[in-house]
């Protein structure tokens, strides 16, 4: 539970968390007083900064006299004292104009915003597709490309489009291939992929009223949680680049730089954070917020975005030592952006 702050106390909260984010150097109390007027003196400042830190806002590095924000002085900022800053109109330019010509596969959309929000923000861009598991079928094309190998195209909503090996027994003739698409496209076409994996027996069970065609749909029926379960690769997840990130003081030893760049190479940690803000509108996570310790000295500012069956997330990962006030109106800024061109 929250300390109930006093106004002294959040007045002065606040200009040191402003000032660590400007400069990342610990806050004194003379450069308090000399930057926000406060009207009280420094000695009264650094007083407050004494019990802000016996309560846990603030830290005092043994190496300074100036103060340094804790996760939860981060927390009672953004929830209490920030004014969020709507994004400038070169802002606003910058991301419409990378974005407006995009319009097309959901991938490159996401890739774009990630990548101009990293620029804007100086953060690492992120976004995560939409679940194909909620995506529905539009079209299913079946292609031969050898004598016991078919390729599946899935034509997705929203411009989705997902491709598939299955491997077929025996010759298979272009007759009984198109056959087995049109009653596909027939029974499939409109439902989700959770939809069909879970009712394509039911679906195809009098389908078949020649060998090759029964043979065909028995396959689609034995292996349906492999095929109509297509893989979430690696594009589930995109990301800007981290480069933006190494002009960051937090950044500047090589471990740290180390550390950052195995978080994004492996992407199966930054899957799992994002995947559950799927449904949460805006989303801040602060430092230990975090629910696994590697994420720990980082905060997630993110926006869900929503365009019919598409749903999935955009925004940013830095240092827990950020503008949020601005960062946090880019970011929902760019997801009604993202929801427009997917619309």
């Amino acid at each position: 539970m929250q300390d109930q702050l006093s106004e002294r106390e959040l007045r002065v909260l606040e200009a040191v968390v402003q000032t660590y984010i400007e400069t990342a150097e610990p806050a004194g109390s003379q450069t308090i007083a000399r930057r926000f007027g406060l009207g009280v003196s420094a000695a009264t400042i650094r007083s407050t900064m004494s019990e802000l830190e016996e309560k846990g806002y603030l830290f005092h590095p043994h190496t300074s006299a100036g103060r340094i924000p804790t996760d939860r002085a981060y927390r009672i900022y953004v929830n209490q004292i920030m004014r969020l800053a709507p994004p400038s109109h070169e802002a606003q330019h910058a991301l419409r104009t990378e974005l407006t010509g995009s319009r097309n596969a959901v991938e490159e959309i996401l890739r774009r915003a990630a990548q101009v929000l990293g620029v804007l923000t100086q953060e690492l861009g992120v976004a995560v597709a939409p679940a194909l598991n909620e995506l529905v079928l539009e079209r299913l094309e079946l292609v031969p490309v050898s004598s016991e190998r078919l390729l599946l195209v899935f034509n997705l909503g929203s411009g989705v489009v997902r491709t598939i090996f299955v491997e077929v027994p025996g010759r298979l003739s272009p007759a009984s291939v198109q056959d087995v698409a049109r009653v596909l496209n027939e029974r499939l076409a409109g439902l989700t992929l959770y939809a069909i994996r879970t009712t394509l027996p039911e679906r195809l069970r009098d389908a078949g009223n020649s060998s090759n065609r029964s043979e065909l749909f028995n396959i689609f029926i034995a292996e349906r949680e492999g095929i109509f379960g297509l893989p979430e690769d690696e594009s589930a997840v995109v990301l800007g680049s981290a480069q933006m990130l190494a002009d960051q003081p937090e950044f500047a030893s090589n471990t740290r730089m180390r550390e950052l760049l195995r978080l994004t190479e492996g992407r199966d940690l930054l899957k799992e954070a994002l995947a559950m803000r799927r449904r949460h509108g805006l989303s801040v996570t602060i430092g230990a917020e975090n629910p696994d310790a590697r994420l720990s000295e980082f905060t997630l500012v993110t926006a869900s975005y929503e365009a019919g069956d598409l749903k999935g997330v955009i925004g940013v990962m830095g240092p827990t030592r950020m503008p949020y006030d601005k960062i946090i109106g880019l970011v929902e800024h760019t997801s009604r952006l993202v929801e427009g061109l997917l619309e």
